[in-house]
């Protein structure tokens, strides 16, 4: 049986719907931060799938210790209590320094709170479980909740031209392509980091510009760079991930597709 945490969330709902038989826990379900409450509720789970998560990379900016609470105490609480656990991680334990996909052997830099605190659930899930799955993934959108394909097709719909970063590359990622994945690895034993990443790449300019063209959307679209655009938070220039295990992903147009066909 797999459980899933955080299974409210986009990721989480795309789980639930692949392993088709597994216990799902919300964050009101279960608060990862309580570890007495995780001892409680998780005791004797065979398999679980940790998709509770701090996902707001701005916010963590501002509150690094509530980021780490639920992404590296939560994370502990999950391991040390599951028989096996796998724990979503992200591309932004990564610098983006590089010019070549990472893969899982890659040294890690960080360069914001929110990176930081993922890399610290790596290693709180590594230390408290032999047994685990680490899985980095990347610019994650699905149907499940609020992601940059459907901010695009809103803004779209209101205005006839926006700007959008070029300059930062990465693989977009389908939920639903990366759930599938998940919950084959989850049925193995082959431990340790796992990279699951939309096959290709691009910037989120070229990203803007497929999701208008494949929804129908007419709205033009111009680049800029991260300079021009400035957030709280750093983000890695290059995040494309690749893998020396073997893993692969549909490619992300396929993905855009799909989340399109369950939109509509």
């Amino acid at each position: 049986m797999i459980f899933v945490t955080g299974a409210a969330g986009m990721l989480g709902q795309d789980v639930v719907r692949a392993a088709g038989d597994a216990v799902a826990l919300s964050r009101a379900d279960l608060d990862v931060t309580d570890g007495a409450v995780v001892r409680r509720e998780l005791a004797g789970a065979d398999v679980v799938v940790n998709c509770a998560a701090w996902t707001d990379v701005d916010g963590a900016e501002e509150y690094p210790e509530e980021a780490l609470a639920v992404n590296r105490d939560g994370a502990r609480h999950v391991a040390e209590v599951a028989n096996r656990v796998l724990y979503v991680s992200s591309d932004y334990v990564f610098d983006g320094e590089k010019r070549t996909p990472y893969v899982e052997s890659d040294p890690t830099g960080p360069l914001q709170a929110y990176g930081r605190s993922k890399l610290a659930g790596e290693v709180a899930t590594a230390d408290a479980n032999p047994r685990h799955f680490i899985v980095r993934s990347s610019w994650l959108f699905g149907a499940g909740g609020k992601n940059f394909v459907q901010t695009m097709l809103r803004l779209g719909r209101e205005r006839d031209e926006l700007r959008v970063v070029d300059d930062q590359i990465g693989c977009p990622t389908y939920t639903g392509h990366l759930a599938d994945a998940i919950v084959r690895l989850v049925r193995t034993e082959d431990y340790g980091i796992h990279h699951l990443a939309g096959a290709g790449r691009c910037s989120w300019y070229r990203f803007a510009r497929e999701i208008f063209d494949r929804a129908g959307v007419d709205c033009h679209v111009e680049p800029c760079s991260t300079a021009e655009y400035p957030l709280p938070a750093r983000r890695p220039a290059w995040s494309v991930l690749g893998s020396e295990r073997g893993h692969s992903l549909p490619r992300w147009q396929e993905g855009l597709d799909a989340y399109l066909a369950v939109r509509a």
